[in-house]
């Protein structure tokens, strides 16, 4: 993995930590749920028995023809009906090893009149140490965890109006539980032409940190575009025995993670405030 063409990548595993006591649910850009998109029959109890509830306003309510018109979305209107029908690993009802585009459930979300094209791409990501790298070339921003390549290793193409359910294999070998420790996966799913690589993301940050108020929880992946709806992170097992070449260098099971929660993280850059309640509660020191 050459450093010309490799992007940057920040991790703050304490971040991660604290989201898991929180809960899930929530991630750097996951689908649409089946809960989000299908109504569900409600009642409420009464002395003398029960009466169904109203009915939940439809989303996108269907016309004469039965369809929604929506010929003259906007791009904003397209991307919020993509996210909505989409279902990527990370989703509760995900087997993860597909992307899905929903059907409609008829009269609450679509179908659609006109049917929207919708691109399902799939990246492999080598992630490399940062050490004997130049450091980065924002030198406002601190030196990345890690570096990271990017290859598309698969792109699908599809047209959707939500009539029928469409659905995107991952590749196989890219999600198997026995990749390498160094490799890790993104998707997006977006409108339009194909991404360039002038709209892929230059930096990932895994959690964020008590300054990064808007990151401080779940994967921060910016495309520098506003054409994907969908994204969905797949990040490597071991990146801390990784070389700068992206190539294990030792087994895991012999190199403890030093991000691992109650352990010092190295990596961590000293002037930031640490990830605990009380640096959650006060206000971030200015840099």
């Amino acid at each position: 993995m050459s450093s010309g063409s490799a992007l940057r990548l920040h991790v703050c595993a304490a971040a991660v930590a604290v989201v898991a006591l929180v809960g899930t649910g929530c991630s750097g850009g996951g689908g649409g749920g089946a809960s989000a998109a299908e109504p569900s029959p409600s009642s409420t109890g009464s002395a003398t028995g029960t009466t169904p509830s109203s009915s939940p306003t439809p989303l996108y309510p269907t016309n004469a023809a039965g369809c929604h018109p929506n010929e003259d979305w906007s791009r904003e209107e397209t991307l919020s009906w993509v996210r909505l029908e989409t279902v990527t690993p990370d989703d509760i009802t995900s087997d993860g090893n597909e992307v899905r585009i929903r059907k409609s459930s008829e009269g609450f979300d679509g179908p659609l009149c006109k049917p929207v094209s919708v691109q399902v791409e799939v990246w492999k990501l080598t992630y490399g140490s940062a050490e004997g790298r130049e450091p980065a070339r924002d030198r406002t921003k601190p030196k990345p965890d890690y570096y990271f390549s990017m290859q598309s290793v698969k792109r699908s193409e599809l047209r959707v109006d939500g009539t029928e359910e469409e659905a995107v294999p991952l590749p196989g070998k890219l999600y198997a539980a026995d990749r390498s420790v160094c490799v890790g996966a993104l998707i997006a799913v977006y409108v339009g032409k194909p991404l360039t690589a002038k709209e892929l993301p230059e930096e990932i940050d895994i959690g964020g940190s008590a300054s990064d108020v808007g990151t401080a929880f779940g994967d921060n992946i910016e495309f520098r575009t506003e054409r994907v709806a969908v994204e969905d992170l797949s990040e490597p097992a071991a990146p801390h025995v990784c070389s700068p070449e992206g190539k294990p260098t030792a087994d895991p099971t012999d190199v403890p993670d030093p991000a691992a929660p109650g352990l010092p993280d190295p990596r961590y850059p000293r002037d930031r405030p640490s990830f605990d309640l009380d640096d959650i509660l006060r206000p971030s020191p200015s840099f």
